[in-house]
């Protein structure tokens, strides 16, 4: 009986073993399945970013060429008139308003090559010649009034938020300032020729491979300052609390360049912000993110036409700079 009994205690013994290893094996199995979840959504985030990546560079990239044909098509223009002139064709100005003739173009290189079809261009030639003498004759006035501009014609403006050139870009690259531990250095597309550079403090607040090739809203007509050596050319707007810091989001669709406006507010941004004047001292203030966290002036929201409005990430009723 006894061995019987020694037996059965070893078969136990063995059983409650092999449990255990199951368990360990299917809790290794479900470990590995999070796994295997997790890395197929960051190979699905990589391939939306080389997408988005492909797509900015091959828009830059058109919007070079196309900067280059504008540029051969007027040097060709040029060179036409010149040869005309040469030819001892006469160059006439067409008044504003009227048509050209295909049909009244001259085989004679003595005549003029642009024949305007209204009967009435000849006055209206003098009439322009006449607004050129009186606008000479007026340049000595604007020269004194620009001495002594009205009083309060600057400051009929409204100070609001139409004084703010925002525009939509896209931050093409970014690493962190050689001189500053805190401080980013950015490439900004904003619809430009060329790429502007930011200087931004976010270093604590945004990892260094989320800003880049990351769309983003920058005010752009700000006087431009070194920052440690560097001269930044705008600034990177962000819902911002003492705790946290978000970068404001274009809505979906949105390309550099594009203009962020304001309903109700229709002026037109200064060319740059006078810092005596502190004007965005006095706009900054009523910037902030509501309670569905859409960034906003006074309420209205941070709009681009036709796509949608702008927007913090998580951060609702937050401050904005």
């Amino acid at each position: 009986m006894l061995p019987q009994l020694w037996f059965l205690a070893r078969f136990l013994v063995k059983m409650a073993a092999n449990n255990a290893v199951l368990n360990r094996l299917e809790q290794k199995g479900a470990e590995a399945e999070q796994v295997i979840e997790y890395l197929k959504q960051q190979v699905a985030l990589l391939k939306e970013k080389a997408i988005l990546q492909a797509s900015l560079q091959e828009e830059k990239k058109l919007r070079v060429e196309n900067a280059k044909l504008k540029k051969e098509i007027e040097g060709l223009k040029q060179e036409l008139i010149q040869a005309e002139i040469r030819n001892g064709v006469k160059q006439v100005a067409v008044p504003p308003g009227t048509t050209i003739s295909a049909a009244s173009f001259s085989d004679d290189v003595s005549q003029p090559t642009v024949v305007a079809t209204s009967p009435d261009s000849k006055d209206q030639i003098k009439g322009e010649e006449k607004k050129k003498k009186e606008k000479v004759e007026k340049k000595g006035e604007k020269k004194e009034k620009k001495q002594q501009p009205a009083a309060g014609s600057n400051d009929a403006k409204p100070v609001d938020v139409s004084c703010l050139d925002l525009r939509v870009g896209c931050i093409i690259t970014a690493e962190k300032h050689p001189d500053a531990d805190t401080l980013y250095v950015e490439e900004v597309d904003v619809g430009e020729a060329n790429p502007r550079t930011v200087v931004s403090g976010l270093v604590k607040h945004v990892p260094l491979d989320q800003m880049q090739n990351r769309m983003a809203i920058l005010l752009c007509n700000l006087k431009p300052a070194k920052m440690r050596g560097v001269v930044s050319q705008a600034m990177v707007m962000c819902a911002s609390s003492p705790e946290k810091v978000e970068i404001l989001a274009p809505p979906a669709g949105a390309v550099p360049g594009d203009r962020i406006t304001f309903e109700g507010f229709p002026g037109d941004p200064e060319k740059e912000l006078n810092p005596k004047k502190k004007m965005w001292e006095q706009i900054q203030p009523d910037l902030h993110t509501n309670d569905q966290c859409v960034a906003t002036y006074k309420g209205v929201p941070f709009e681009v036409k036709g796509k949608g409005v702008c927007r913090a990430e998580t951060m609702a009723n937050s401050g904005i700079k």
